[in-house]
């Protein structure tokens, strides 16, 4: 059994739409897609011109960054259009659904429910950790995702290596895993990315968003087997990446973008330890959440005063009200030591 057959029948005989610059490969003069033969400003010369629907170099770059093969690598809008993607590939209306581990990150069962899906639910233990019993208990013949994000996102809860290992195993012939590693960067752990070799269902997400400083950039990787890689390319939009966004991620991904990133990768680290310490002795402070990522999740006695209070300060938190087993607690992200220093002084100052 191949991993596709799990995907809608219909998207593997479907012919794709071919795209102009696909077919451009090799030509100088390109009157193939309708494009202006002259840039909208002097000195502008890729504007005018639809961009590779893969660009090579980034890909390149994002193929040696993770370890992968160049085609195992899919770029695109962020990791929210990869999540799309797996979704509308293996997921029927009204038919197939996918399985998650609440809290977590809302995106999943949105892009479920647009596609009509079923959302499966098996919910975190009451620390924090990935239940792996209880969610191989919860798959059914209706799964085809497994959803886990890895830290999770809003909790900030690291996911063992062992626990990925296991969910493959008893996941293999009957739903793909796919691990969001959106905060990978910030954990004491590594990526799984490697056992994508090993195990044809297992897909992680990666982004340039959080680590690496691009979020308004929105470039997000898929790690997958050149077959499921090849299947998402024949449903995905023919030119997803901008030019200027490939430009500067390929900018960030220079030699000394990277020594960059790890700097601001090592100063939040220390600034999220500073911060856990400092707001776990706030009076109002009821708890703060382990985390391996660039936030940390905090529980409050009265989280609407907590949250109020910063917004009064101008500092915006996300509150998490609407997440089940979280309506005390706040997420904030570890922003400069002088951001952070505001938020302890504002909340300090809670009556």
């Amino acid at each position: 059994m191949s991993v596709l057959d799990l995907a809608r029948a219909e998207l593997r005989a479907m012919q794709p739409y071919s795209s102009a610059r696909m077919e451009a490969q090799g030509g100088r003069i390109l009157l193939n897609a309708n494009e202006s033969a002259w840039p909208p400003f002097d000195g502008d010369v890729d504007s005018h011109r639809y961009p590779e629907p893969q660009p090579r170099l980034l890909v390149e770059a994002l193929a040696n960054l993770y370890g992968m093969r160049e085609d195992e690598v899919l770029v695109g809008r962020g990791s929210d259009e990869a999540i799309d993607l797996l979704v509308r590939a293996f997921c029927r209306a009204e038919r197939d659904a996918i399985l998650i581990a609440p809290p977590t990150f809302g995106l999943y069962a949105v892009c479920a429910r647009i596609q009509n899906a079923g959302v499966l639910e098996a919910p975190l233990r009451e620390n924090g950790a990935l239940d792996v019993e209880a969610l191989l208990a919860a798959v059914t013949a209706a799964v085809k995702l497994v959803l886990v994000c890895a830290p999770n996102n809003p909790t900030g809860a690291g996911v063992a290596r062992a626990d990925i290992e296991r969910l493959l195993t008893g996941l293999s012939g009957r739903a793909l895993l796919v691990v969001d590693e959106a905060y990978v960067e910030f954990a004491d752990g590594g990526s799984v990315a490697d056992l994508i070799g090993w195990h044809e269902h297992l897909v992680v997400l990666r982004t340039l968003s959080k680590a690496w400083a691009l979020a308004g950039v929105r470039i997000g990787t898929l790690l997958a087997r050149t077959e499921l890689v090849a299947l998402l390319r024949r449903i995905m939009p023919p030119y997803p990446v901008p030019s200027p966004c490939t430009q500067a991620a390929l900018r960030a991904l220079s030699p000394q973008g990277r020594l960059r990133m790890r700097w601001r990768v090592a100063v939040i680290r220390a600034e999220r330890a500073r911060m856990q310490q400092a707001l776990a002795v706030l009076p109002h402070v009821r708890a703060v959440l382990p985390s391996q990522a660039n936030f940390l999740c905090v529980r409050f006695a009265d989280a609407s005063a907590a949250h109020a209070r910063l917004l009064a300060a101008g500092i915006v938190v996300r509150e998490l009200r609407r997440y089940p087993g979280l309506a005390d607690a706040l997420r904030i992200t570890i922003g400069s030591a002088e951001e952070n220093d505001r938020v302890l002084a504002t909340l300090e100052r809670l009556p």
